[in-house]
């Protein structure tokens, strides 16, 4: 059997009691190391859980995918993942490799950010489309996911930005010369995310664009959500350049043009002071 295995969003006791038998009765265990972190490393988790990890990059599960896959027929491995299973789309991949090989798998769901944004008080049904906002360098700055934001606010729908994540980057000289040297992991924060997209509000304003938001546009920062020491600050757009949310992980929503009563209630305890 191969288990797909969620680990929550917090520390190494947030995986399920099901979730943790699996594992402890697994001959392999893989830890899922790109589409999120935990606030605790691999070495906590191998103490709580008893079992050793196996790092797993994005080159492991998308290029050696059969080394995962290797016995799984005959035996048990588990694949662990920060938060849902399938809360990066990612993971269908393998799915449908070990069903291929007439691989049995698993399921055993947890909490990811999709639902866990809830926390700050915006209704999860009013959530449109969730986009994804990258680090910009000097020759690449998309804009396209804007449109979403657009469409979601025409909807009177909130949209969640999830914040780009670095980990296990080659820079482009090494990556040429082919040495195996990557660079520190950088995780996006909200001031990073917020600063790129006024740059967009101004580039539509150039371009003769009404923009979807403004900066006065009401926003929502959210940093380690589901650890002891989770913060949530709400505020303008132009206040997201500036507030101090700590380590990461950070994630961002722009809010829909119609918010509710009790919305807005929940929104003014985390709201950020007018003289910050």
């Amino acid at each position: 059997m191969l288990y797909f295995i969620g680990l929550g969003l917090g520390d190494a006791k947030d995986i399920t009691v099901k979730g943790l038998e699996a594992v402890r009765r697994c001959s392999r265990v893989y830890l899922e190391a790109y589409t999120s972190v935990l606030t605790v490393g691999k070495e906590a988790l191998e103490e709580f859980y008893g079992r050793k990890l196996i790092l797993a990059d994005r080159e492991e599960v998308e290029q050696e995918a059969d080394n995962i896959l290797k016995d799984a027929d005959i035996s048990d491995v588990a694949f662990l993942v920060v938060g849902d299973p399938f809360g990066a789309t990612t993971h269908s991949d393998l799915v449908l490799r070990a069903t291929k090989l007439g691989i049995p798998y698993r399921v055993i769901h947890n909490a990811s950010i999709m639902n866990a944004v809830g926390c700050c008080g915006l209704q999860l049904y009013k959530f449109g489309e969730t986009v994804s906002i990258v680090f910009w360098t000097d020759t690449w700055r998309p804009e396209s996911f804007f449109d979403k934001v657009k469409k979601n606010r025409q909807n009177g729908m909130h949209t969640l930005c999830l914040l780009d994540i670095k980990v296990k980057e080659q820079s482009l000289e090494n990556l040429i010369k082919g040495r195996k040297i990557y660079e520190p992991p950088r995780y996006m924060s909200v001031n990073q995310a917020a600063q790129q997209l006024l740059e967009i509000i101004q580039n539509q304003r150039i371009r003769g664009e009404e923009p979807a938001i403004t900066e006065e546009t009401l926003c929502v920062g959210l940093a380690r959500v589901g650890a002891d020491d989770q913060k949530i600050a709400a505020g303008t757009l132009q206040q997201m350049c500036t507030v101090d949310l700590g380590e990461p992980l950070h994630s961002l929503i722009i809010t829909g043009g119609s918010i509710h009563p009790m919305e807005m209630e929940m929104l003014n305890l985390f709201s950020i002071p007018e003289n910050s």
